[in-house]
């Protein structure tokens, strides 16, 4: 003889229609289902502020691209040889880009009688959303847009794909001499600037 199986409950049944769409949600706030990257990878990851610095005999290759900003300037990274550059990967709506860009800029200004430039890398926005953004946080350095991912590319094996923010600080040879996974701590930043000023 069958055993009958047990009815749920009436409480059972709308903890699990409360739990379905909650699931939905939770599910919503981690995924970005942009496919800009071509790279498999979508789901959208910030970065856990992990800091790396690379000593200068195990440097990889000098990063090398090229590109315009949104104020129609060109861009060729092989032309800040010789210089200590700063590269920030950012959006606007990317809330950890809105809370490291006033430090990213007052570091900027700090050390820009030292010699070091900052170049922003925008992997979303079109120029007015990009521009909003920088006139509300008073950014005056660059950015290139990089819709296409052309220069993600370019930095594949030094920023995760779908890792925003992410920073890197370039020596003077144009190699990657430290970075950042997730939004900078500015007296971690600091600190990597200053290792590569004195190199």
């Amino acid at each position: 003889m069958r055993t009958p199986r047990p009815v749920p409950s009436r409480r059972g049944l709308l903890r699990v229609a409360a739990a379905a769409p909650l699931a939905v949600l939770l599910a919503a706030c981690g995924t970005d289902t942009s496919d800009r990257y071509a790279s498999g990878d979508s789901g959208y990851v910030s970065g856990d502020g992990v800091s790396v610095e690379i000593p200068a005999a195990e440097r990889g290759e000098a990063i090398a691209f090229t590109g315009t900003t949104f104020d129609q300037e060109p861009v060729d990274l092989a032309d800040t040889r010789g210089e200590v550059l700063v590269l920030n990967v950012w959006y606007a709506s990317c809330p950890p880009c809105r809370k490291e860009a006033p430090d990213l800029q007052a570091i900027h200004e700090e050390y820009a009688e030292q010699g070091v430039s900052f170049l922003g890398i925008n992997v979303r926005d079109a120029a007015g959303p990009a521009k909003a953004f920088e006139e509300k946080y008073g950014i005056t350095y660059p950015s290139v847009p990089d819709t296409g991912a052309e220069i993600m590319y370019a930095l594949r094996g030094q920023v995760a794909p779908n890792a925003v923010p992410s920073t890197l600080v370039l020596d003077r040879e144009g190699r990657v001499a430290a970075r950042i996974s997730g939004a900078a701590d500015p007296s971690v930043l600091r600190a990597m600037i200053d290792a590569v000023v004195a190199e």
